[in-house]
């Protein structure tokens, strides 16, 4: 059987029990503030008052560089008193701080993070708080840790704003990419009517002209070359102007130069019944058969989509 204990035995392995926890709670506080000491974090212990219990040598520090009136380490201060008292542009963020430990207190949430400017009067700074109740704790504990995220953000701003003047950089090059297509397609355009109303004319005058078989010779080399180099160019504004032919293109390119129907019959050597036929075919494919539109006017409005 088991010996019974004398009162004076229990009394007194009670006491040795309670001076061996008491003892190894002491190494593993001191072996805790060690850990704590040795995180760049700045770190709080509260208690379920909101009252700093301990910090760390990082948030000492921290307290000292800034010159906060009161003793560095915080310890015996309550934090939620601080927190209440914040002014000027740190009170937002302070009064959200404070709501967060609060509901961590009454454990309405698990976990409270927060990032928030904390500027002095020589530099810009940012902190990431993240503040959670210790476990399996009586009483309660609260560990808050602060740390300096000055270096991301900056790194975060710099990225948008590289971003930013890449997004502008790529807007300025298609406008330029746009404004080029543009100038490409007026310059081809203005080829295309420059060639059939100043140069083919004078063709057709000098192939009705007495030349000899040499000079006709030069003649059809001259307009094969001309229809060769301007094709290409017919076919981009056929596809621009619906699909119109060859002719209607002469027609509604002069039309949209602010030619008149007898201009036209007199530049491209047709009559002007000729040039109202098409005139009318132009109106049909671009569906202005039944308005009242100008078709010029509706030509150039083509050229500015």
């Amino acid at each position: 059987m088991p010996e019974k204990l004398s009162k004076k035995d229990v009394r007194g392995k009670g006491a040795l029990q309670a001076k061996i926890e008491k003892k190894s709670f002491r190494l593993t506080s001191r072996s805790a503030l060690g850990i704590m000491n040795s995180l760049s974090a700045h770190i709080a212990i509260l208690d379920q008052n909101g009252t700093i219990l301990a910090t760390n040598g990082a948030w000492a520090e921290f307290a000292k560089a800034n010159k906060i009136q009161m003793r560095p380490d915080t310890v015996n201060i309550n934090y939620l008193e601080i927190c209440d008292r914040a002014l000027s542009d740190s009170a937002e963020n302070a009064g959200e701080v404070s709501e967060g430990i609060r509901a961590l207190i009454t454990k309405k949430i698990d976990e409270f993070i927060i990032e928030y400017p904390c500027h002095s009067s020589h530099e810009k700074r940012w902190f990431y708080m993240r503040a959670t109740r210790l476990s399996d704790s009586r009483p309660l504990r609260v560990v808050i840790s602060h740390e300096n995220i000055t270096a991301l953000k900056q790194a975060e701003m710099e990225l948008k704003l590289q971003r930013q003047n890449l997004e502008e950089t790529n807007t300025a090059l298609k406008i330029l990419l746009k404004q080029r297509e543009d100038d490409k397609y007026e310059l081809e355009e203005s080829l295309v009517s420059n060639v059939k109303e100043l140069v083919f004319p004078y063709l057709d005058k000098l192939r009705n002209a007495r030349l000899n078989s040499k000079e006709k010779t030069y003649l059809n080399i001259i307009e094969s070359h001309l229809n060769k180099i301007v094709s290409p160019l017919v076919r981009k504004l056929s596809s621009r102007y619906l699909h119109l032919t060859p002719q209607e293109i002469q027609i509604a390119s002069l039309v949209k130069g602010g030619k008149a129907t007898k201009e036209i019959s007199q530049i491209l050597f047709i009559s002007g019944n000729t040039v109202n036929f098409h005139r009318k075919n132009i109106r049909r494919k671009l569906g202005l058969k039944t308005k009242d539109i100008n078709l010029r006017s509706y030509l150039l409005s083509l050229e500015e989509q």
